[in-house]
């Protein structure tokens, strides 16, 4: 099974799309959408239309969505100003057509070539509906996480890629390994207050290139509760070809968000995302006639390469009072990333493209072209429709008819009805052509009958059903609400069939304003992507997406630190991470089935068996039971204890309790201590000891008993 996400950037298509041409799409029997972004999902309209991926599809229900709205920005932006013809918004709807839509924790489990293999999505955090794909087969996991953020934010949760010990392969990526963020509140007063406010205050527009439907939605709340708080009046304007759109599916998407969005709507209602201070616009235009003053803009795309992001720039740029923050690190190649360099350049070049519709003499040659075209069409439909009709008219001499009457009688009747009164009338009969041996045409007559009961006429529900892709053409309806796919103003440059061209020119750009980047990526930081690697513990560690430098850093700290299987393939290369465990497929017998008390352990029931190990006819080992009785055998406790979790466990008992010196304090006289770890540098499976320290006591006993129902014992 080839798993994979489709990730690219559609700026980077000339670099990075030849890949997928060596990547035969025969080989992949399933793509995993992990994020709604161009990095993750990008490719997946071109390897569907140019490469013949037909492999099922999965994601959540917030990448599905937010990731087409994301497709579709980025279409119409490109088409806006350059001839962009890798795909079209009909190959964008086929491709978002076939995925299966999963909700987080739901085990999926995949037929034909898949069978046997279980894929499940986990919150991953960074973006709305952003997932860590657990697939497991046999028994081992292979957890693919990147792009993950352990911290809440106003949105999201964090991950669960912590909850995960011990897989069998983890691909994970090493982009952060060597960056550390500052903590979320000074952050947060970098952002607004000594650079947003700031400018404001200075008289300047402020400027946020953002991406379509991802990280803005971080950014439009802090900007919509800083607003609030501090009763600012500078308009705030998020513009996209899709900006309504997004939001009102958002708006319907907070059981995937954090706790508190989802526990304010559940008891006041209040939905985050009804926007008081933040104006949505559809189209540059909106902007050019919005009241003149300092503003905040958050318009796509991040690259600055095109979308309305783009033209701001050129045009706020020589103006020193002005501001365009970064918020996150641009690829490679980019104005953007150009920008973001360290000193900034003084002046850069830009393209800038626009289309405009054909006249004169262009005009006439294109509709020469296209009439032209048109009748080469139809001159090929009517070969093809004359050979079709040969075809299916052949005579047949052997046939014998009994509607076929006589032909003498069949001339006069017809030459009556056409001669009465005096009048003649023609009668043609388009796409038919009578066989020579015919001589009155006689079409096919189907009766309806209905089923009828007691009640009235039977009545199928299956004709009233709304099928999913009807619904899905329906959405395309022109509107902002949230039965539509697109906004007008995107619906109209869709539906607009003028020929039009895109006229280019070179720019020299003189940047004056302030340039700054403040990280929201909201990626989880070198120092805690190693804590956390450390925490799960893999047997194999796969390293992707990264520089080279972050790359090598992480894979030589986790080789140390944390296992010593770790991976960093190049592009191309191809990696065997095939699992050292011994797997068995055994058939277990009904006599020993029978005696077997199981126990639920997390997602797998475990239980201690005493057999025999035989063999069957086909090769299978069979576990029989034994016939002299069963060795005694020392309890074992299964589990994993947390004692963070047992801490919480405790106070919810009503037990004081207190870190200290790295032991857990239980009353006044017992202490719990961890000694060892749940596993051991080098793959394999260690000793986790808990010693109670403490007299024997009440308070003893009752912690043990406690501590004991932590446990699984067998």
């Amino acid at each position: 099974m080839a798993s994979t996400s489709c990730s690219t950037a559609v700026g980077m298509t000339t670099l990075i799309l030849p890949y997928f041409n060596h990547c035969p799409a025969s080989t992949v029997d399933a793509v995993l959408l992990s994020h709604p972004d161009t990095l993750h999902l990008g490719a997946l309209p071109y390897a569907m239309k140019n490469l013949g991926l037909s492999a099922p599809v999965y994601s959540t229900e917030p990448v599905h969505r937010m990731g087409l709205l994301t497709m579709y920005d980025q279409y119409l932006s490109r088409k806006a100003m350059s001839e962009f013809d890798l795909f079209t918004l009909d190959d964008i709807d086929s491709a978002f057509q076939i995925v299966t839509r999963l909700t987080f924790s739901q085990n999926h489990h995949l037929s034909g070539k898949g069978e046997g293999i279980v894929i499940a999505p986990h919150v991953a955090g960074h973006l709305l509906g952003g997932t860590i794909w657990k697939i497991t087969k046999d028994g081992e996991d292979v957890i693919y996480a990147v792009d993950f953020n352990h911290r809440k934010e106003r949105h999201l949760n964090g991950t669960v890629l912590n909850s995960f010990v011990r897989p069998a392969v983890l691909i994970t990526d090493a982009y952060n390994a060597l960056n550390n963020q500052p903590l979320a509140r000074h952050r947060e007063k970098e952002i607004l207050e000594n650079t947003i406010v700031k400018a404001l205050e200075a008289g300047g527009n402020v400027l946020l290139p953002v991406d379509t439907a991802g990280r803005v939605l971080e950014l439009v709340l802090i900007l919509e509760q800083f607003w609030a708080q501090r009763l600012l009046n500078y308009p705030i304007l998020f513009l996209t070809y899709v900006t309504t759109s997004t939001i009102d599916y958002v708006k319907s998407f907070l059981e995937w968000m954090s706790d508190s969005i989802a526990k304010s709507f559940e008891t006041t209602r209040d939905n985050a995302f009804l926007l008081k201070h933040v104006r949505l616009l559809i189209n540059k235009s909106e902007l050019d006639n919005a009241p003149v003053g300092p503003k905040v803009v958050l318009a796509s795309m991040a690259s600055l390469e095109a979308g309305s992001s783009h033209d701001i720039f050129v045009e706020w740029a020589a103006d020193p009072r002005n501001l365009v923050l970064f918020t996150e690190r641009a690829q490679f190649g980019t104005l953007a990333r150009m920008l973001q360099a360290d000193p900034p350049p003084k002046a850069v070049k830009v393209t800038m493209s626009k289309r405009v519709p054909l006249v004169g003499e262009e005009l006439f040659a294109y509709e020469e072209e296209q009439e032209r075209l048109r009748k080469e069409e139809a001159l090929k439909a009517s070969l093809i429709k004359e050979e079709e009709a040969k075809a299916s008219h052949i005579p047949d001499n052997n046939m014998s008819d009994p509607m076929v009457i006589d032909a003498g009688n069949a001339h006069t009747s017809l030459d009556a009805a056409g001669s009465q009164g005096g009048r003649h009338w023609d009668i043609l009969i388009d796409g038919f052509v009578p066989p020579p041996t015919s001589v009155a045409p006689m079409f096919p007559f189907y009766e309806n009958v209905s089923d009828w009961d007691d009640f009235g006429e039977v009545i199928n529900p299956d004709d009233y059903v709304i099928k999913e892709e009807d619904m899905d053409q329906s959405a395309m309806t022109i509107g902002g609400d949230m039965d539509g796919k697109l906004d007008e103003g995107s619906a109209s440059l869709i539906l607009d069939t003028k020929p039009s061209k895109v006229v280019s020119s070179e720019l020299t750009v003189q940047v004056k304003c302030s340039l700054i980047y403040v990280d929201y990526e909201g990626r989880s930081d070198g120092r805690s992507v190693k804590s956390i690697l450390a925490h799960v513990a893999p047997l194999k560690l796969v390293l992707v997406h990264g520089s080279a430098e972050a790359t090598e850093h992480l894979r030589q700290h986790c080789m140390k630190q944390v296992c010593p299987h770790v991976y960093a393939p190049q592009i191309e290369e191809t990696i065997d991470v095939t699992s050292d465990l011994c797997a068995y497929k055994v058939q277990l017998s009904e006599k020993l089935m029978s005696n077997v008390l199981f126990k639920k352990l997390g997602e797998y029931e475990i239980a201690w068996v005493d057999a025999d190990v035989g063999k069957t006819e086909n090769g299978m080992l069979s576990i029989l039971p034994i016939s002299a009785p069963a060795p005694p055998h020392s309890s074992v406790l299964v589990g994993d204890l947390k004692l963070a979790d047992f801490k919480q466990f405790l106070s919810g008992k009503g037990v004081q309790v207190e870190f200290a010196g790295g032991a857990l304090r239980c009353g006044e006289y017992v202490t719990l201590r961890k000694v060892g770890h749940g596993s051991q540098k080098g793959g394999g499976s260690g000793t986790q000891q808990i010693v109670i320290e403490g007299p024997l006591c009440e308070d003893y006993y009752m912690i043990r008993d406690y501590l004991y129902s932590q446990f699984y014992l067998l």
